[in-house]
């Protein structure tokens, strides 16, 4: 599946490509070096850690060079006033008579323990592009949909949101 990245988001892949190649890389291949050169490989854990560590490095850089390769580049460009890529917006659920704050950010960054929504969630789709004090309806299944009303919009920027781990 493409993901959807702004071009911070491909700054921050390829600076993560970089390091995990020209850094990360020559250390594990000289750590798994040094502790195959230790003896018995069998019993030798920190050959078979060090061997793990030198796999989920080239594992993450595999990840992250196909989610480039397959990117839909997106805009984090937005009209004044509406709600846009990487701005904080704060929602009234009448239902439930209770108010949250949502970062819309790009998949790749979507942390819900941060409150960071992706632009791909039913919540970030159906908020992107609207105004303070719009009511928005949410469709989650057909079975389930909810209204929300945009109470604020915080402009914001990607320099502090840290891309996914996988």
């Amino acid at each position: 599946m493409a993901e959807k990245l702004t071009k911070s988001d491909v700054e921050k892949i390829q600076a993560e490509i970089d390091d995990r190649k020209y850094v990360q890389r020559p250390k594990l291949i000289e750590e798994v070096k040094e502790t195959r050169a230790q003896g018995d490989l069998s019993e030798n854990f920190e050959y078979h850690e060090a061997k793990r560590a030198k796999n989920r490095n080239e594992s993450r850089i595999r990840y992250l060079e196909n989610v480039l390769k397959n990117a839909i580049m997106v805009e984090d460009e937005h009209e004044d006033g509406t709600v846009g890529i990487n701005d904080s917006v704060t929602l009234y659920f009448p239902d439930d008579d209770m108010t949250e704050t949502y970062k819309l950010v790009t998949s790749i960054r979507s942390d819900s323990a941060q409150n960071k929504i992706s632009i791909e969630s039913p919540v970030g789709a159906a908020i992107r592009g609207k105004k303070c004090g719009e009511t928005v309806h949410i469709t989650v299944s057909p079975e389930v949909a909810y209204d929300v009303i945009i109470k604020e919009i915080i402009s914001g920027d990607a320099e502090d949101d840290d891309i996914q781990p996988y």
